[in-house]
């Protein structure tokens, strides 16, 4: 077994023991111990958030005080706290609901979007980093100001402009890649800290 295989049935197996939905779960955990972006009493939303491991994880932090929102297209078991919406994110009605859920603006908003992979690798890059642009979009509308975003892309010719792009509304862009990601998938995390709401001439220019 080579030993990048041999990691990945390592995080598969402590997902199983640990009573997560996937293994995904240790590659936001890793990124949180590292950045620290998760914390009690917060409103969190997850968008791509089945099966829900991310949002098993992201419960726990948050607390009882806290707010977590997971949206999908796919169904997700409940989750004790966690309130699931199965929604589109190119679905008008999306942003609306998830308003009307949160209360109020989130603290953070989490991304772990991907298109089912055709194989042919620039269409699965143009294909995902298009989700993620939606996921951005739907951030300008419930981010508060400061607040925090963790987005999945798969690395390709337009990573470089989605890069700068989320920096001229986030404060500080960091990419990062935890140890669970395979280290041949071509998947970063782009963490984007402090965000600052565009100001409505820049929308309307």
């Amino acid at each position: 077994m080579k030993l990048a295989d041999a990691r990945r049935d390592q995080y598969r197996k402590l997902a199983k023991e640990n009573n997560y939905r996937s293994r995904a779960v240790y590659k936001l955990s890793q990124i949180n111990k590292s950045f620290h972006l998760l914390k009690r009493g917060m409103k969190i939303v997850d968008i791509g958030a089945a099966p829900g491991g991310w949002l098993q994880f992201a419960s726990k932090i948050a607390g009882d005080n806290g707010l977590v929102i997971g949206i999908d297209l796919k169904d997700i078991e409940p989750i004790p706290n966690v309130i699931t919406l199965k929604n589109d994110v190119d679905d008008r009605e999306t942003l609306a609901l998830i308003l009307k859920s949160l209360g109020g603006k989130a603290d953070i908003v989490m991304s772990d979007l991907a298109p089912n992979v055709s194989g042919l690798w620039e269409i699965d890059h143009l294909r995902q980093i298009d989700l993620t642009r939606k996921a951005v979009e739907i951030t300008k509308n419930i981010l508060r100001h400061d607040g925090n975003a963790l987005y999945k892309i798969f690395q390709g010719e337009s990573t470089s402009e989605f890069v700068a792009d989320t920096r001229k509304i986030f404060s500080e862009v960091i990419l990062t890649k935890p140890d669970a990601s395979r280290k041949q998938s071509s998947e970063l995390y782009l963490l984007c800290k402090k965000y600052k709401p565009p100001k409505v001439s820049d929308i309307s220019g």
